[in-house]
């Protein structure tokens, strides 16, 4: 029997656990509106995902150099190389010896979950697994634990609980002058960014780390009495004058909810309830997928776009156009949320 449906008869959440029980070998399929998503399978695990819409080469390219693990002209030689190879960016980079397996694991496994987790907020749509065989990548096997994904993303819905009540995108933290000699390096880490002035947007761009291991971290300094929270930027000046910003840890994190979601409404009658923390997740997906196609546009032109005409952008789930602005040091970009109005609580980045 054929593995197909509708995902609002049969839940995502149900079917990688279907297939990771089962050990099945093979494609899963999953469209809804204009994306299209396939998820590979070796023995129920994930190995690899492609999406049209998302750009995984570019951005493990500006993780690798963010993080400082390359430099600008490495990349550049990288890129090239995959061109001329019709390789993998991280196939390429690897056969420079430029980056370890190790780190292309770690970046890649970040990549498939984000990946995957953001299809939980599908409420419509279709899919369809194709049990056939799977090839692995002889220079770079990889595989991620589907039980392990799904389990992971129950625990972190239990910790966002606390961290989203006392930290929020533009929130500003300031040393209090306690010794931080006896600090973990993950934590001295990102303690070195904060000094008053950096918002909490901004202290994960620094790091280059993903956006719910610093604010848990900076929720640990701040239980420690490391930092206390300072002024926050003013809501004007943080668009006009701040870099490009990557997606709020709450926002980037309720695809994550999401998963606890699926598992609940599927027993119960919640879908009414959460209504508008899916219009919001579905809000950061759209938002993140445009920051891609916008910094892949300013790869090849060496300047951002005046507008978003030419990604067909849309509107937010409440019938408006998302606001893009570009400055002098970066772009903003953001849905002004439920209540239409910029500057307010609920504005989404």
């Amino acid at each position: 029997m054929a593995l197909e449906g509708s995902l609002s008869d049969f839940g995502l959440a149900d079917i990688l656990q279907l297939i990771y029980f089962q050990r099945k070998t093979g494609v899963l399929t999953l469209e809804g509106g204009m994306e299209k998503v396939r998820l590979f399978f070796i023995e129920g695990n994930i190995c690899s995902a492609e999406s049209k819409r998302r750009l995984d080469d570019s951005r493990l390219g500006k993780v690798l150099v963010k993080k400082g693990l390359i430099t600008e002209t490495d990349l550049q030689a990288g890129l090239e190389e995959q061109r001329k190879t019709h390789t993998k960016l991280g196939n390429a980079l690897m056969r420079m010896k430029l980056v370890e397996k190790e780190v292309l694991a770690e970046i890649l496994g970040s990549q498939i979950t984000e990946t995957v987790i953001q299809l939980f907020g599908w409420k419509q749509g279709t899919y369809e697994f194709a049990a056939q065989g799977i090839s692995q990548d002889r220079d770079f096997p990889f595989t991620l634990d589907t039980q392990h994904l799904l389990m992971d993303g129950l625990r972190l819905v239990d910790e966002w609980s606390v961290i989203k009540e006392k930290l929020s995108l533009d929130t500003v933290f300031a040393r209090t002058g306690a010794d931080g000699g006896a600090l973990k390096e993950e934590e001295a880490e990102i303690y070195r960014y904060v000094d008053g002035d950096n918002d909490v947007s901004t202290i994960i761009d620094l790091s280059g780390n993903d956006n719910f291991q610093v604010s848990k971290t900076l929720i640990a300094l701040l239980d420690g009495g490391f930092i206390e929270a300072a002024e926050r930027v003013p809501v004007a000046a943080a668009v006009a004058e701040t870099p490009p910003r990557k997606a709020s840890p709450f926002m980037a994190y309720l695809p994550i909810a999401a998963i606890a979601l699926s598992v609940v409404v599927s027993l119960g009658s919640m879908a009414a309830r959460h209504q508008n923390i899916f219009k919001e997740f579905r809000v950061a997906g759209s938002i993140e997928d445009l920051r891609n196609r916008i910094e892949m546009y300013r790869f090849e032109h060496a300047a951002y776009p005046q507008s978003l005409e030419l990604f067909s952008a849309g509107k937010d789930p409440w019938g408006r156009a998302f606001v893009y602005r570009v400055s002098a040091t970066g772009f903003s970009l953001f849905s002004a949320g439920p209540d239409g109005k910029e500057g307010t609580a609920d504005d989404i980045y």
